[in-house]
């Protein structure tokens, strides 16, 4: 019995390529996204490999990132057709997966991403060309209050930014990111569970700190064209074949993470013990 197709429609990536992102409403099912939580809360895998990102006022967000999908109930989605076939219709053919990661903001405690695009991670990493995406799926409800995404509308269009270190993260030049808020839409992405924001490698975003009593749990799936393979070696994979899986192996995935969990280290000294 063939599935209907879940992907980005037509429409759905003209507005991207307008854009920057599009937003598709319910992409995964409340019992999906269920299993992800589950695994977040119950795998001791997860808490093993988490580890924090300052923001430039102090505050830190909880990150856990591996480069390859495995047959877990992350890997299912990352290697599930509604996304894959969606990012190869918006980077123009083949992909693979660049990494994904889990972004976790405590209640009360959760910090602020600044402003970047994430062309100014991944070109130092040897991708010559910004043919890379990301798909942002909502765990929990997203919204102002907890830090929900930001993003720039057209900002894509600008090109990569100059990017420094800002606190413990890598930021754009304040000043270009400043000066495109001007004349540049700026929008607040609020998303309930299982909704999926796609954007582009260029797209400036952002996001707050979780002022809220709950928690605001996010994975990040990210992906590269096959022909953009990196130039060199760095602390993600070269081009690596993506075996997709139906959309129907994201509710019969194993809950416990099998992955090969990436720790980098830490961009600046951590603070005294007091």
């Amino acid at each position: 019995m063939q599935t209907a197709d879940m992907s980005l429609t037509q429409a759905e990536i003209e507005a991207y390529r307008r854009d920057g992102y599009v937003l598709r409403r319910g992409l995964f099912s409340p019992d999906e996204i269920a299993l992800v939580d589950e695994a977040i809360r119950t795998d001791p895998a997860i808490a093993a490999n988490t580890y924090a990102r300052m923001d430039s006022k102090g505050a830190s967000t909880e990150l856990a990132l591996w480069n390859h999908p495995g047959d877990d109930v992350f890997g299912a989605i990352a290697r599930c057709t509604r996304i894959v076939d969606s990012m190869e219709k918006l980077l123009g053919g083949e992909v693979y997966h660049w990494h994904s990661k889990l972004t976790m903001k405590r209640p009360k405690v959760g910090g602020a991403w600044d402003w970047h695009q994430d062309y100014g991670y991944w070109y130092r990493n040897g991708c010559l060309f910004p043919q890379m995406a990301s798909v942002f799926i909502s765990v929990d409800p997203s919204t102002r209050e907890n830090g929900c995404l930001e993003v720039l509308r057209g900002s894509h269009l600008l090109g990569r930014l100059e990017h420094g270190v800002v606190g413990g993260q890598v930021g754009a030049d304040i000043e270009r990111v400043e000066a495109a808020m001007k004349v540049l839409d700026h929008v607040f992405v609020e998303q309930a569970p299982g909704d999926a924001l796609f954007f582009d490698c260029n797209t400036l975003h952002t996001s707050g700190q979780n002022l809220s009593e709950k928690s605001r749990n996010v994975l990040l799936c990210c992906y590269n064209a096959a022909r953009n393979s990196p130039y060199k070696q760095s602390g993600h994979p070269s081009y690596t074949r993506l075996e997709k899986l139906p959309d129907s192996a994201v509710g019969s995935a194993r809950a416990q993470a099998v992955h090969e969990f990436f720790k980098p280290e830490p961009r600046i000294p951590e603070p005294a013990k007091s």
